[in-house]
């Protein structure tokens, strides 16, 4: 029951998800203990968060979609709260000066599922037999109380509960298993900072392979039907792990799953150290490779380097398209050139009315997006040659390993890189990159590409 007191929302900082995410204050880590009964889509937690307050603040909003907020307490007190759509408003007894630190506590229950965005249902999704989260952009809070926004990354604790006959994988290492009659209680720790966004659970009845020989370990969770297909498809993922991180330095985590759902699923989608495919895009002909290049690139571009807002998205899915063009050229022979002029053509026929640096909210996943970011990488390379290019990569990687990036940054990061390759015209060259990318980022007009020295 709420407390009855009403209270207005902060305002937000992001224009892309305005009902999601509070500027007011940032989660450090999050301890979840949940319980779910697959047969009634049933789930219950209990969740703690570590806060830390950005300014001084009365209350705090915490987002929670679809589920039912049962109790609330801050710094161990119980606190007044209202709970109105997506946002739970929370008033501590005394306020939050900037800097201080407590913890808040929810208690919620309900039965979960997607909430429907702009960009179709997001978060919570119930399958055939189990269920997962696919949360980019706003879904993380259709399963958990949160601040959910890219804007901060925190650690995890996820202690999940359920019907034994099923698996369970989740972001973060598993670091115990018990079982309780006919339930099995799982506990999974991410000490890597993590976006909400990132954050998943998968349950189904998975049978687990391990890919060989990799440098780093790669787990496959998929139905025992599908394995021959499966296994095909994803063969040459160590190696493709091997060549990403000699284009884009050491791979950013402990080791890489892969979940295969028995239910065909409209895209893939990357998680903190994981990707999800439904079979659909696993059929034994290697036909959808790029695919698993592009989630496997996410693992650097988007997880490890989270965009800072959304409006930055090209960030992530730029430079995971352009992977892409990098494996089919390392494994099938393809010129990255020749897939870049193939993408520009088609860009050119297209409408010219897209910002790549802040695309909105509407156009954010448009394909335009993901190629146009592409190219912009690509007209980079060619720019600054591949010696220069690759450096600037992999210290654009270990600069900001496990951290957040803007355009600016990366604009700004380019310049420096082109003044340091530029020698004895260091200013001239460095003005050169940061106009190019300008106008790749800036204009609506599609910029050319130059021939490849």
């Amino acid at each position: 029951m709420s407390s009855g007191v009403t209270h207005e929302v902060h305002a937000l900082a992001d224009p892309y998800t305005p009902d999601r995410g509070d500027p007011a204050y940032a989660v450090t880590h999050y301890d979840l203990d949940l319980g779910y009964k697959v047969s009634s889509n049933r789930l219950s937690g209990r969740a703690v968060l570590d806060v830390v307050a950005l300014e001084d603040v009365r209350r705090l909003v915490v987002d929670l979609v679809g589920l039912r907020v049962l109790k609330v307490s801050v710094g161990g007190a119980a606190a007044r709260w209202t709970h109105r759509g997506p946002r739970v408003a929370i008033t501590p007894l005394s306020p939050l000066t900037r800097g201080d630190r407590t913890q808040v506590t929810i208690t919620y229950a309900g039965t979960p599922g997607p909430a429907s965005t702009r960009w179709g249902d997001v978060g919570w999704e119930e399958l055939t037999e189990g269920a997962l989260v696919a949360a980019q952009p706003n879904g993380a809070a259709t399963w958990f109380p949160c601040n959910d926004h890219p804007r901060t990354k925190s650690t995890y604790r996820l202690a999940f509960e359920c019907d034994s006959p099923y698996d369970v994988l989740a972001t973060g290492a598993l670091t115990s298993t018990s079982v309780r009659g006919s339930r099995t209680r799982r506990v999974f720790e991410q000490h890597v900072p993590m976006a909400t966004y990132l954050a998943t659970v998968h349950v189904g009845r998975y049978v687990r392979r391990d890919l060989a020989p990799a440098a780093v370990p790669v787990t496959v969770a998929l139905p025992a039907a599908l394995e021959r297909t499966v296994m095909h498809d994803l063969g040459r993922l160590p190696e493709m792990t091997r060549h990403f991180e000699d284009l884009f330095g050491d791979y950013p985590f402990h080791d890489y799953t892969v979940v295969v759902t028995a239910d065909d699923l409209e895209i893939p989608l990357e998680a903190h150290a994981l990707a999800t495919f439904g079979p659909n895009w696993l059929d034994g002909q290697r036909r959808h490779e790029r695919l698993v290049a592009h989630e496997l690139a996410h693992q650097w571009f988007g997880n490890s380097l989270t965009t800072s807002t959304w409006a930055d998205i090209w960030l992530n899915e730029g430079f995971a398209c352009y992977a892409e063009w990098l494996w089919a050229e390392h494994a099938d022979g393809v010129p990255v050139h020749d897939n870049a002029m193939t993408h520009w053509a088609r860009l050119s026929r297209l409408p010219q009315d897209l910002v790549l640096g802040d695309p909105g909210p509407d156009l954010m996943f448009d394909d335009r997006v993901y190629k146009r970011g592409a190219l912009t990488v690509h007209a980079l390379r060619l720019h600054l040659g591949d010696t220069a290019f690759f450096e600037l990569l992999r210290d654009w990687v270990a600069t900001h390993r496990h951290g957040s990036v803007t355009t600016d940054a990366f604009v700004d990061h380019a310049e420096a890189h082109a003044v340091r390759a530029g020698a004895a015209r260091a200013a001239e060259s460095g003005k050169a990159a940061r106009d190019l990318l300008e106008t790749w980022l800036w204009t609506t007009r599609l910029p050319g590409l130059q021939a490849p020295s």
